[in-house]
């Protein structure tokens, strides 16, 4: 989790990207946590699917075939989240969970 978010800042930082958009935008994938009052086991899904690497690997590399540097920009910004919850001991939600993550289980 530390060297993909550290991966993700550097690359972030040498392609001039700005440092507030990083900011403002850094906790957004978390925003599946607002579901859980409505619904745990849509909340953790979609939790999940939110903090998969894929997603944000398959927007970066679209994105650089299509010139696209808001894409990247994005990608980047999301994987360091990725990271900087897994770097802190956050990972998937179990259905109906929300405090309890595979990692808390290891």
């Amino acid at each position: 989790g530390l060297a993909l978010l550290a991966a993700s800042i550097i690359i972030y930082a040498n392609l001039g990207f700005g440092w507030g958009t990083f900011a403002l935008l850094l906790l957004t994938p978390d925003l599946p946590l607002a579901l859980y009052p409505f619904n745990r086991n849509l909340a953790s899904v979609t939790y999940n699917l939110v903090h998969t690497i894929v997603f944000p690997i398959l927007l970066a590399i679209f994105s650089y075939f299509t010139d696209n540097y808001l894409g990247i920009q994005l990608s980047l910004i999301w994987l360091a989240h990725i990271g900087m919850d897994h770097a802190f001991g956050y990972g998937f939600k179990y259905l109906g969970h929300m405090k309890e993550t595979h990692f808390s289980r290891v």
